[in-house]
């Protein structure tokens, strides 16, 4: 899980790059409707999955923001005492650029990054526009001399920034892990897709989690007052309400698993019994026990951690740690192609 307002997509479902897309629409505007691709695509899979970008509706942001304060969900408080202890270290080595960051800003740690290395612009990039909009206003209040630019786009592909602020030197900022939500090849592609967007020159610095015990691990993901639970089943009720689906949601629980040959937790939501609905239209059935898996989130050494960069298309040039070890911060730089490339 990660402390952005869009946690991005799980490879399984999510991440469509090589797949054969096709359109399909709803209601009566005739326009492709990408949420009910994916869902279509991903409820016809053996394993059925719905991509974890689409957790974020408006209810799902709101949910995510109230995740990242739990105590169980250590990502969030753990990337801002790194940030805090390591601002001055970062804005030495970034100088001053426009700051593009991808899923729209925590309204605590964001400002810790701004204010450090004083911005030439700020550029906040989210899938919800509602929330990107709401969070670009709330940071424009606590900040009234920053020049903010929000960008509502799927980040996973190439996206142009303002022509104002394009060719300028750029600082990617990328924290709470979102990149664990995607497998290797999944992962890889979105970097690349971030050096595209940031262009030439661009540096990135962004936060990956570690490997570490199950017994901090799973609660981060199924804590004890239920609002990841609630996060998890919020998904259901956006298909209900967007895609005229009749899901009996009392049907499904949350459960979170540690999958160890992959190094990710799992998100799935559990259908307590058999249980048959319908899509925009289309029929669906699932027995008892049969699982929706709507969200990975991948963990890294610090070893995979850069090697994972150097794929993506990154030079990592410096990374920090809390004392224990058990979340990293990573600042790299656009690699520049060989000869061979």
């Amino acid at each position: 899980m990660t402390d952005v307002a869009t946690r991005l997509r799980d490879d399984h479902a999510a991440d469509d790059r090589g797949e054969q897309r096709h359109d399909h629409f709803i209601g009566d505007a005739r326009r492709p409707d990408p949420f009910l691709a994916d869902v279509r695509r991903g409820m016809a899979q053996p394993q059925k999955a719905v991509p974890a970008r689409w957790f974020y509706d408006h209810r799902g942001s709101q949910l995510f923001e109230d995740i990242t304060r739990l105590p169980e969900y250590y990502p969030t408080r753990t990337e801002i005492g790194i940030l805090q202890a390591n601002a001055a270290s970062v804005a030495e080595s970034v100088g001053r650029r426009v700051v593009v960051e991808f899923g729209s800003g925590s309204s605590r740690k964001t400002p810790l990054l701004l204010r450090a290395i004083d911005p030439v612009a700020y550029v906040p990039i989210d899938i919800s526009g509602d929330f990107l909009r709401e969070s670009a206003a709330a940071l424009g209040t606590l900040m009234p001399g920053l020049d903010i630019a929000p960008l509502e786009g799927d980040f996973t592909h190439r996206l142009a920034l303002p022509p104002r602020l394009a060719g300028r030197p750029a600082l990617g900022f990328f924290p709470g892990s979102t990149i664990g939500n995607l497998a290797a090849p999944g992962a890889v592609a979105l970097l690349d897709a971030i050096g595209e967007t940031l262009g030439n020159g661009s540096m990135l610095l962004i936060g990956i989690d570690r490997t570490k015990p199950l017994d901090v691990l799973l609660p981060a993901y199924d804590d004890a007052a239920g609002v990841t639970a609630a996060f998890n089943l919020n998904l259901l009720h956006r298909i209900n309400r967007e895609l005229d689906g009749d899901i009996p949601v009392d049907a499904f629980r949350h459960e979170a698993r540690w999958n160890a040959v992959e190094s990710r937790v799992e998100m799935h939501l559990v259908a307590s019994r058999a249980v048959r609905f319908r899509i925009a239209g289309r029929d669906y059935h699932m027995a008892a026990g049969e699982t929706i898996h709507t969200e990975n989130s991948h963990k890294y050494s610090r070893e995979q951690a850069l090697l994972l960069l150097r794929a993506g298309g990154w030079t990592p040039l410096a990374d920090w740690a809390d004392g224990a070890g058990t979340f990293g911060l990573y600042l790299a730089r656009r690699a520049v192609p060989s000869v061979q490339d």
